[in-house]
């Protein structure tokens, strides 16, 4: 308050509006109602889901393997992503952009696609299986992953690997190279170095790394829907279950509590330990300690880490077209044909350029608001750490840390009735969508806001800058590669988001994510082959959209 008794507004504050309004509307308000019609049905609490959470030993397990599968795929997403991470990290050579660029691409794929790719490689009729029959006359499948927790492991390192990868590659290339070789010249071994020097450096990025990766797998929903069937459940995919099939929504809301509290707890972590990896130096310099590839053996280890890491990147992917276009009699794009044709008569039949219409437009719309909303929320948050600043950075993560199908109930439960009448709008969709990718754009963007020298500001603001003149010029014009970086998140999210999706859309408005799963519910191998080619379509956008942005984003194409 001034002196004239009028009430001053930071500018900054202004910009927590936006977010704060749009998650009061679209996530406390659902939430709050869900948890409401499903405890208190009356008006009076029924703790009838808790009792049965607390006393059947079938949700123990689900708890259970939902922690040890996450905390198994993280500690070997760390382990293989370490050398790329080195090779990322502490080298140039030829084409590197693009290498990461193609590192990256099965992290932006929708896990509908993932999963589905490594059942076209591993499945029972996959690749190897259909190469077994073709080559060797198997009749029975000899190999068969899908609905194994080995398939279900290899799916969360092939689509994670590229987040510990470039996390740790980018922090890895801005420490000093004189450190290192300062413990040289006093005699310490390769191995000593990276011990005592380079590994505590590095100890900040690979726990926010792993924290992060964490989380992901811990929500896990597409690839153990698909790739771990009626055997495996995590809490997000009981949660689906319940809801779906059962109607059963006290226990549905009772997960989701404590998924909320665990993940909420986990991403206030992820925040603290974000703000050790802002270096205060210039985005521009990350490219300054790396060095050529040197040594035969230094050209052997890069090589082969490359290979490797491409070999396993690729095959699934491979085996995704390659049974999209193999048939019965066949090479043949019978397959794509088949899914422009309604065979069966069916009133949900959606012509699968329509599919991708709808997809791109919701995925648009939804980057537009993400854009909007996680921006303002990094330019508040990105002001001196304080109280305020350090528990609100968590609460505007709180989507990630929330189920989809909870989300999607929500919304159909508490936005079907004035003020908020959006049950038949298309809406719906993009708000949704963009409530789960606004939270990327805050991580891509907030760090880089961090890392802004003060000095900076302060310089513009003694020239005569005003504060809208500084923003634009000093924040946006850094910020602006973070920014388009968040844009690819929120885009390919949109696109691929599969568990809200699922119940919000209109059958006659189907995603892309939400064709592939009917398809890969039917038996039958044409059902299968359908699902194949629609999954490689998707793959085909995703990646298209994701190499069209690296492209366009200018200066060093680090993570």
């Amino acid at each position: 308050m001034t002196l004239t008794g009028k009430i001053t507004v930071s500018p900054r504050l202004l910009l927590a509006i936006p977010p704060f309004v749009f998650l009061g509307l679209f996530y406390f308000y659902p939430l709050a109602d869900i948890f409401r019609f499903s405890f208190a049905p009356e008006g009076s609490f029924q703790a009838a889901g808790l009792e049965k959470l607390l006393s059947r030993p079938y949700y123990a397990r689900v708890v259970w393997f939902t922690f040890w599968q996450a905390t198994l795929s993280t500690a070997a997403t760390v382990m293989l992503a370490l050398p790329v991470a080195w090779v990322f990290g502490r080298f140039r050579f030829a084409c590197k952009s693009f290498v990461q660029a193609i590192v990256t691409v099965p992290f932006v794929l929708p896990t509908v696609v993932v999963a589905s790719a490594f059942q076209a490689l591993t499945g029972a009729n996959g690749l190897i299986n259909l190469l077994a029959e073709t080559l060797l006359g198997v009749s029975t499948p000899l190999l068969r992953m899908d609905q194994t927790f080995t398939a279900i492991l290899l799916a969360h390192i092939f689509y994670n690997i590229a987040v510990v990868a470039r996390i740790v590659g980018s922090f890895w290339s801005r420490i000093d190279t004189r450190m290192e070789e300062s413990a040289r010249m006093l005699g310490a071994t390769e191995w000593q170095v990276f011990r005592k020097v380079t590994f505590p450096l590095l100890r900040p990025a690979i726990y926010t790394a792993a924290l992060l990766v964490f989380i992901f797998c811990f929500s896990s929903f597409g690839v153990i829907l698909i790739l771990g069937g009626p055997t495996y459940a995590t809490i997000e995919v009981e949660i689906y279950r319940q809801a779906v099939q059962m109607f059963n929504l006290p226990i549905a809301a009772t997960l989701s509590i404590l998924q909320i509290l665990f993940t909420f707890t986990l991403m206030w972590r992820y925040t603290r330990l974000q703000e050790k990896v802002s270096l205060s130096m210039m985005p521009a310099s990350e490219e300054g300690n790396c060095r050529k590839v040197t040594g035969r053996l230094e050209k052997l280890l890069v090589r082969g880490v490359l290979s490797l890491l491409i070999l396993f990147l690729a095959t699934p992917l491979t085996a995704l077209v390659a049974c999209s276009l193999l048939t019965e009699s066949g090479l043949s794009l019978a397959y794509y044909q088949a899914l422009f044709q309604d065979k069966t008569g069916s009133i949900f039949f959606v012509p699968p350029q329509t599919a991708v219409l709808q997809s791109l437009g919701f995925a648009l719309a939804a980057l537009g608001m993400a854009l909007v909303l996680g921006l303002s929320a990094a330019v508040f948050l990105s002001a001196k750490p304080g109280r305020m600043t350090r528990w609100l950075d968590p609460v505007f993560m709180l989507p990630l840390s929330t189920s989809a199908v909870t989300l999607g109930f929500g919304f159909i439960i508490a936005l079907d009735e004035p003020p908020l009448n959006l049950r038949t709008s298309w809406l719906l969709v993009p708000i949704a969508h963009s409530l789960v990718a606004f939270p990327f754009v805050v991580r891509s963007v907030l760090p880089t806001l961090q890392s802004i020298p003060a000095s900076l500001r302060e310089a513009a603001v003694l020239l005569g800058a005003g504060t809208f003149a500084v923003w634009r010029h000093i924040d946006l014009a850094i910020a602006g590669r973070a920014l388009i970086v968040g844009a690819v998140f929120a885009f390919t999210i949109s696109m691929g988001e599969f568990g809200a999706t699922a119940f919000i859309a209109r059958p006659d408005r189907p995603t892309m994510p939400v064709v592939i799963y009917r398809l890969l519910g039917q038996p039958g191998t044409l059902n299968f082959g359908q699902a194949m080619a629609m999954s490689s379509l998707l793959m085909g956008v995703t990646t298209a959209a994701f190499l069209i942005m690296e492209k366009l984003r200018p200066g060093p194409k680090n993570f």
